[in-house]
């Protein structure tokens, strides 16, 4: 009896993966600046792999945080994907534009994209500079913060 729920009891644990759970825009807090998670095209979240979800008003809120961590691995990264608010995507394969014509929550200007042509079509009216995730993380780690642009 005692194997039983032993294995049982393993394969439960082991069949739990870590998953994303959606943002309440107006009710979620930023895990990183304390801010209400308002706008739709900026939000981002990451998962540990316990299954902790901490969720940010700005993908600069993220970047910033998860530089800072060094106890907890994460499962996922995710951000919203500016042309489909609300709707999050991998952060490790999204595109990310820095233009001063897209502003974000905390004055970085960083939009992430699932489409990299899409990234392209608002770079090309609006300006600024595409990144990839580990561009991005590069970026952050030469500045020693990602913040408002200069």
């Amino acid at each position: 009896m005692k194997n039983a729920l032993f294995l049982l009891t393993l394969l439960l644990l082991s069949g739990c993966k870590p998953t994303a759970k959606p943002i309440e825009y107006g009710a979620d807090v930023c895990a990183y600046c304390k801010m209400t998670i308002v706008g739709r095209q900026h939000g981002a979240e990451v998962v540990t792999k316990k299954g902790r979800v901490y969720k940010f008003d700005a993908i600069e809120c993220l970047v910033n945080y998860i530089a800072q961590q060094s106890a907890e691995p994460f499962a996922l990264f995710l951000v919203n994907d500016y042309m489909l608010p609300g709707e999050l995507i991998d952060a490790r394969t999204a595109t990310y534009l820095i233009s001063r014509g897209v502003p974000s929550p905390m004055g970085a200007f960083l939009s992430g994209f699932g489409d990299e042509a899409d990234a392209r079509a608002v770079q090309a009216s609006k300006g600024g500079g595409l990144y990839s995730w580990e561009q991005l993380q590069r970026l952050r780690q030469d500045k020693g913060f990602l913040g408002p642009a200069e």
